[in-house]
């Protein structure tokens, strides 16, 4: 049997972006030979994903899958939208979501875990950039959970069954039925899919995020060049506004644009004759903060002339 130490088999992965039973495989099939390891890899196709993973990752999928009382979502990236429509891919992105509601909440967590078709996800991953020919990534995963009542998913601009551009999770605590928490929760899902809120309440918004738009309205007033303690008012106004037009519960329902949010909940619940707390959400979409790369192919071409 080849000698060589898990050591090797790390060297091997960091060199090729093969995954870790490839890289072990590679070296039992070579004596233990690191340079006619990397070949083997090569000549597998299995060491290409190195260099695709330094590319930007801002397309893709986001899954959700509701179990239960439980619910989860999450982003996997690719570089182009046409992967999206890959089989592969998308049979990678349900599984995966699936796997999610048994995992911490952590990326971590959720590419460590056993795989169905053997290894783990992150191997599996690896594998998908290989044969697939693009740079993949997961990027993030959230779940909500209720003890009794219902977690209720939408998904917008679908690409196959539970997987699209935007994905949202409900969270209905209650003792009603699924007959009147299913269609209140997609309701509350379309509309959050549609206003985007940042958060649950307007206590629960980022401090920092609130802190920012505090600032700005601070010297937008300060130009108005009236008296401090009227500025002070027109701030307190505008961060007052900021926190009910950002927060779900107090937030305007899209569907007839007066009612507001809690307000729609407490009508289900009173039709229903139970109480129903919206304990939580979760809104992914698709891309959102990744700095995509914009290619300059006039650029390009006179740098390639130039050397």
């Amino acid at each position: 049997m080849a000698e060589f130490s898990a050591k090797d088999v790390k060297e091997l992965r960091e060199r090729t972006g093969a995954g870790m039973m490839d890289s072990k495989k590679a070296l039992e099939e070579n004596n233990g030979d690191m340079e006619a390891a990397v070949d083997w890899l090569r000549t597998k196709g299995l060491a290409a994903a190195a260099k695709k993973a330094s590319r930007t990752a801002a397309e893709g999928l986001v899954g959700v899958t509701v179990d239960g009382v439980e619910g989860a979502v999450v982003e996997v990236n690719s570089e182009t939208d046409f992967v999206a429509k890959n089989e592969q891919f998308q049979d990678f992105v349900a599984k995966v979501t699936t796997l999610a509601l048994g995992t911490e909440q952590t990326v971590e967590a959720l590419k460590a875990a056993p795989y169905p078709e053997g290894g783990t996800v992150e191997e599996k991953l690896t594998e998908n950039i290989s044969t697939i020919g693009e740079n993949q990534g997961i990027r993030r995963v959230a779940k909500v959970a209720v003890d009794n009542g219902a977690v209720v998913s939408y998904v917008h601009n679908a690409a196959a069954p539970n997987m699209g551009k935007i994905g949202v999770l409900v969270a209905l605590e209650s003792e009603a039925g699924a007959d009147v928490l299913e269609p209140l929760g997609k309701q509350l899902a379309m509309h959050i899919a549609a206003a985007a809120p940042l958060a649950l309440t307007g206590e629960e918004l980022d401090p920092e995020t609130v802190e920012r738009e505090r600032a700005i309205a601070t010297e937008k007033a300060a130009e108005s060049g009236k008296p401090a303690e009227i500025v002070e008012k027109m701030v307190d106004g505008a961060i007052a506004k900021y926190r009910k037009e950002n927060a779900l519960l107090s937030q305007v329902f899209v569907m007839d644009n007066k009612t507001k949010i809690e307000d729609v909940v407490a009508q289900a619940a009173k039709e229903a004759g139970s109480p129903i707390a919206l304990k939580a959400f979760v809104r992914f979409q698709l891309g959102e903060g990744i700095e995509k790369k914009e290619d300059d192919f006039a650029a390009e071409v006179a740098a390639a002339v130039a050397g």
